[in-house]
């Protein structure tokens, strides 16, 4: 839905991914006053949910039960910050090269923010070894993530009573060494 523990290095802006067709906006900076930084869900919980609450629980309607689950522990997830104290957005990436929860808080939108988000989540992917990311996007935002370089795949389908539709983008490596030794794929049995 886009409305591996341990240390995470923060990508440096010249080593966003160069994205593998298209244009793409993915490769821009955070707008300024605006700092991105990698999150672990165990330290970094309440800033994730002070972004994703009111977006898609409280905004969209979706049952908390539905927002929390057992992949948010495992998942690398990045935090938006105004003044290096306040999230206003937060995204993850999952083991399996799924981006999802991609949140930015309404004052916040149309800044370009999250699109930063998501370009941290591919610079990471790529980081990992990955050559593709995917994600399942609200149908209300397909317009922004094709601006990012995704690309929808298959029909319409209802996730927490919210048409959406599957998206991939492929990404290109840089080298063995900047972006890890194996290459991964996503799983095919993802449930979300």
């Amino acid at each position: 839905r886009s409305a591996a523990c341990g240390s995470l290095r923060r990508p440096r802006i010249s080593a966003w991914p160069r994205v593998s067709h298209g244009t793409s906006d993915v490769n821009r900076p955070p707008p300024p006053g605006i700092a991105l930084r990698a999150a672990r869900w165990a330290d970094d919980r309440p800033g994730i949910e002070s972004v994703r609450r009111p977006v898609f629980i409280e905004e969209q309607g979706i049952p908390a039960d539905e927002e929390w689950d057992s992949i948010d522990p495992q998942a690398r997830h990045v935090l938006a910050m105004a003044g290096k104290r306040d999230a206003v957005g937060t995204g993850r990436l999952e083991p399996t090269g799924k981006i999802g929860r991609v949140a930015v808080l309404p004052q916040h939108r149309g800044t370009g923010v999250g699109g930063a988000i998501v370009g941290y989540l591919v610079n990471q992917a790529t980081e990992l070894g990955f050559t593709k990311v995917y994600l399942h996007a609200q149908t209300a935002a397909l317009a922004f993530y094709e601006r990012l370089g995704f690309r929808a795949e298959g029909p319409v389908f209802d996730e927490v009573g919210i048409p959406h539709v599957r998206m991939t983008l492929g990404i290109e490596q840089r080298n063995e060494h900047e972006a890890g030794r194996h290459g991964h794929e996503e799983h095919p049995l993802d449930a979300r």
